[in-house]
């Protein structure tokens, strides 16, 4: 199958997946989507793929559904809710880089086969991981800041300003801080330009896939005995 389809797939698989657990649990399974997504997608990001002709790196898919995740929150929760969120992931990011870490300086048994696997892996993790925990903290910061500052100017109107323009700015702070650290001086500078490029790209267009999603949990009411209570304190 083409990458193109396949990432299509995967992107509509997977903010759908987002409304699914958001209707099942709530915020509870916002939080989890979050420190899920971001763990997956910092491993996934290791990897470089050929996508509509360019460069970039996978896990783009799994790390734009966490700004829908933190929208959502924003949107019926309320502004701490969201940043509760971008706080549990960020922590969690460290304790995963911390206990891989921790488990590569075990020994080995002699039948032990996966212990090259996970050095390959997460050796080079904590430089990525560095690089994720600064773009994330920053980025997503800007985005629950930003949605509130919009939604303080336009009320209930505009969702899709809200949602679109918070994540786009959001997601250029991200790529930009993210691919400095983790990748500056691994790739030849013209393919870092180009990862770089892609990658806020694809971020892009999946912000933009997220925006019926999001539409579609309004209307759907997916949190409807918490809405009307939290929109008060969202402003």
């Amino acid at each position: 199958m083409p990458n193109e389809l396949l990432w299509i797939g995967f992107a509509l698989l997977d903010l759908s997946l987002v409304l699914l657990v958001f209707r099942l649990f709530g915020r509870v399974g916002l939080y989890g989507l979050i420190v899920f997504n971001l763990v997956i997608c910092n491993i996934q990001v290791l990897k470089t793929i050929h996508l509509f002709g360019l460069t970039t790196t996978l896990g783009n898919i799994l790390y734009a559904s966490i700004f829908l995740s933190t929208d959502l929150l924003s949107e019926f929760y309320g502004k701490k809710e969201a940043q509760r969120g971008v706080l549990l992931g960020f922590c969690c990011l460290i304790l995963a880089t911390l206990y891989m870490q921790i488990a590569l300086q075990f020994a080995p048994g002699p039948n032990d086969f996966a212990q090259p696997h996970l050095a390959a892996i997460f050796d080079f993790m904590p430089r990525v991981a560095l690089g994720s925990m600064a773009a994330y903290l920053l980025s997503q910061w800007h985005d629950v800041w930003a949605f509130h500052a919009i939604r303080a100017k336009t009320g209930e109107r505009w969702l899709w300003l809200r949602n679109n323009a918070s994540t786009l700015v959001s997601q250029l702070i991200d790529s930009s801080v993210f691919c400095v650290i983790a990748f500056w001086g691994v790739f030849p500078f013209s393919v870092w330009l180009e990862i770089l490029l892609t990658t806020y790209l694809i971020k892009a267009l999946t912000a933009g896939l997220d925006t019926p999603f999001i539409y579609l949990a309004k209307r759907l009411q997916l949190a409807p005995q918490t809405q009307t209570a939290t929109q008060g304190e969202a402003r």
